[in-house]
């Protein structure tokens, strides 16, 4: 009988949770975005969403039927949980970004300093996150901030970054992560694309 390692802590059945139910997601109701904490969780939860479904997603995909066979792999489940932090933690930015990009824009909305707070407050609250992972993505966020042009961002591939950190972590040999590149990479931004249409209408008054 096959025996699913779920208990160990590298992989969260709520991992397998958003994964599996993904699909149902698209019929719930969804709750307007009237304040930032509306936003903090939208960034929040969105962004754990696209990392999770496009990673096993192409894990699923690379390694066929059997890829849960791979979970009684405690170096593997090591592999994932890292990726999966690695790419959460770049999703946030991109998504937190774009949609004060998006409200600087179209809505009007200056006070650009929410994005810090927004990251940190996310950040502070997943402390199962590895420290190491966690202040690389403070420092990563912190260096992307004093770059950024709020007035562009919106539309200049603002999900790039996370979709080329899927490619950089999934844990796939990397002769076959080649032949995947524009793959996964168009997975993500498609993901992505969808996430942009809700908040686009979540944020309509």
């Amino acid at each position: 009988m096959l025996k699913y390692k779920l208990k160990i802590k590298d992989i969260k059945l709520e991992d397998f949770r958003i994964y599996l139910f993904a699909l149902f997601k698209a019929i719930l109701p969804k709750k307007k975005i009237k304040n930032i904490v509306d936003l903090t969780s939208f960034i929040q939860k969105k962004s754990a969403w696209v990392s999770q479904v496009t990673l096993y997603n192409y894990l699923k995909t690379r390694m066929g039927t059997k890829w849960v066979l791979h979970f009684d792999d405690d170096v593997f489940l090591a592999s994932i949980n890292k990726a999966k932090w690695n790419i959460y933690s770049i999703a946030l930015q991109d998504l937190t970004f774009y949609s004060l990009s998006y409200l600087n824009v179209f809505c009007n909305y200056k006070d650009m300093d929410k994005a810090n707070d927004i990251y940190d407050k996310i950040l502070t609250k997943e402390n199962e996150m590895p420290k190491e992972i966690t202040l690389q993505a403070k420092e990563k966020f912190k260096e992307r901030l004093e770059k950024i042009d709020w007035n562009t961002y919106y539309k200049s591939w603002p999900f790039n970054e996370s979709a080329l950190t899927l490619y950089k972590w999934a844990p796939v040999a990397e002769e076959l992560k080649t032949l995947d590149r524009k793959i996964v990479l168009n997975s993500m931004i498609l993901k992505w694309e969808n996430i942009e249409k809700e908040f686009q209408q979540l944020i309509k008054i």
